[in-house]
């Protein structure tokens, strides 16, 4: 490779499918085990909205789309919000509030790059492309937080502040529901958080892209965000990051949003101006429709009703093989287990990778998730070495025979 650019390493879900596409893997790949994906499934389910097909594209869809987003589309979004998350109270979010762009990864680099001289803080473990994004961008300086295992990752309000004014933070980048361990922070857990970065003035850049694959909440189809806590939207410094991708199950689409204060939008939607000039114009156009309350509604409680009967077949399943998890994942589509108590052969969460690569099976090995930019703790050993990430986003039937490999790869290694 030429001198002038430097080795850009794959996040872990790249990185695994690039490994199994080694031996054989692809997409359509019937005898293959996809338990790595980030995406869920994407065919019908019980009881949710029919799938959308065909996208009718309009004369002016040829041209580009404005950087921050399609009118309609961001009205659309705003209404959703407010109608969701804010009836009766007096600020409400409107088009000003929301920028739209092609997808999670660009949402997020947008806000990375309108960030200023800031300490912006960052949990370990969390989503692997943070690592990249958090070390592109040298004007900021990302500091980790340690969550512990042992006590399911928990992490106060009071922990909060304390990491605020001990550590400087002008901001903090979190997913919400956690990716890759589940957890959750909602309710008056959730207002807290809120309440006390309006406080001290520090800004939460609040990944909620699993924030209707909630379990164990109270009520029909519950869908948790950030938005319900804002009291002043221009003036809470929240930022929301979310879209069509995994909330309503078009991956593939790559219409994204950032909803947070006017002045904020204004600087995600300048950085756009020059990192991507923004996302697809028939895409945003055909986005709009399905952002109906009633059809959101429907999508959900379809959703949860599937991902709940995966997420149960998944912890079992796991747990009878010997696989210890720390927390049940009260969020995402993920389960995040140690395969430490396994026999030597596979208990590290790259041994296990590879041996279940041989059972056609793919996961992710748990270092990824130990977000580390700039490589700082370069030669340390990772924290989460012996951690291993399982999806359950694929079909069931295919969250069944991915789980029985398994059991058939730790018997074959002397397990149980």
């Amino acid at each position: 490779m030429s001198t002038a650019f430097r080795s850009v390493p794959r996040t872990g879900v790249i990185y695994v499918s690039t490994e199994a596409a080694r031996l054989g893997w692809h997409a359509d790949a019937s005898d293959w085990c996809n338990l790595g994906q980030g995406q869920p499934e994407t065919g019908p389910l019980p009881g949710a909205p029919e799938r959308l097909r065909v996208a009718h594209i309009l004369e002016a869809d040829q041209e580009y789309a404005p950087v921050a987003g399609l009118g309609e589309l961001r009205e659309a979004i705003a209404d959703l919000y407010n109608r969701l998350y804010r009836r009766g109270m007096p600020s409400k979010y409107t088009a000003e509030n929301v920028a739209v762009s092609g997808g999670g990864r660009t949402a997020l680099t947008r806000a990375a790059a309108a960030l200023g001289q800031i300490n912006l803080g960052h949990f370990l473990p969390d989503y692997t492309a943070y690592e990249e994004l958090l070390d592109v961008f040298r004007l900021f300086s990302p500091i980790p937080i340690l969550l512990d295992g042992a006590s399911g990752y928990a992490f106060s309000v009071g922990d909060l502040r304390k990491e605020i004014l001990g550590r400087g933070f002008g901001a903090i980048l979190l997913s919400n529901p956690c990716n890759p361990t589940g957890k959750h922070v909602r309710g008056e857990e959730l207002a807290a958080w809120i309440a006390t970065a309006r406080e001290l003035d520090c800004t939460l850049l609040i990944d909620e892209f699993y924030s209707h694959y909630v379990y164990g909440a109270a009520g029909d189809a519950p869908m948790e965000s950030a938005a319900r806590y804002v009291e002043d939207v221009d003036h809470d410094p929240v930022v929301l990051f979310d879209g069509l991708t995994k909330n309503w199950r078009y991956p593939g689409w790559r219409v994204t949003w950032t909803v947070g204060p006017k002045a904020v939008i204004e600087a995600v939607a300048s950085a756009g101006s020059f990192l991507d000039g923004g996302g697809s114009k028939p895409m945003q156009r055909a986005a709009v429709g399905l952002l109906d309350l009633d059809a959101t509604r429907a999508e959900t409680a379809a959703i949860q009703r599937a991902f709940s009967r995966k997420r149960q077949i998944m912890l079992d399943g796991l747990r009878a093989l010997g696989v210890v998890v720390d927390a049940e994942p009260e969020g995402t589509f993920y389960v995040w287990g140690s395969v430490a108590d396994l026999p030597p052969s596979i208990a590290d969460g790259h041994a296990f990778f590879r041996a279940a690569l041989d059972e056609k099976v793919i996961c992710v090995p748990g270092e990824f998730f130990d977000v580390n930019p700039g490589k700082r703790r370069a030669g340390r050993a990772s924290r989460f070495r012996n951690h291993v990430r399982f999806s359950f986003g694929p079909s069931e039937a295919v969250v069944v025979r991915g789980v029985e490999r398994l059991g058939a790869l730790v018997r074959a290694h002397g397990g149980r």
